[in-house]
């Protein structure tokens, strides 16, 4: 294991993984899991977006996409309408059904990465999160 925890593209990996499984389980009352969350998430930091947009932006598969976006129609989280400024496209909007679920999950979102995070102090939480996001943003190539 030595090999493994010296690599830290390993450890982010599981890093990943224990993040999904504690997210899941938190959500698992409401029937979504974490891809769902993701796309919500999205959807609030905005007036809505095409799918492929969705797709691009969260990294999932288009076909992903697609029965994500049903799955929270179902449920009254989202919608699709037609765009504004392209009738043949459809833009995924968040519903005001979907904002109250956010809010609802806000208290344990935090807590999930609270536990995840546990073994950090703040000061640690705030330059690991500073890091990930300049890694999260680079552009391929650059």
């Amino acid at each position: 294991m030595r090999a493994l925890h010296a690599d830290t593209g390993y450890l982010l990996y599981r890093l990943g993984l224990r993040s999904g499984q504690l997210f899941n389980a938190c959500l698992q009352e409401s029937g979504l899991r974490l891809r769902h969350y993701a796309v919500l998430r999205f959807l609030a930091t905005g007036e809505g977006a095409l799918q492929r947009e969705l797709s691009a932006r969260l990294g999932y598969d288009p076909s992903a996409i697609v029965g994500l976006v049903d799955d929270l129609e179902k449920l009254g989280f989202a919608e699709r309408r037609p765009a504004p400024d392209d009738r043949r496209s459809r833009i995924v909007v968040l519903t005001e059904d979907g904002r109250g679920f956010l809010r609802d999950t806000d208290q344990a979102s935090r807590r999930v990465t609270g536990d995840l995070l546990g073994p950090l102090d703040a000061d640690e939480r705030e330059t690991l999160h500073a890091l990930l996001l300049r890694i999260a943003e680079e552009k391929p190539g650059n």
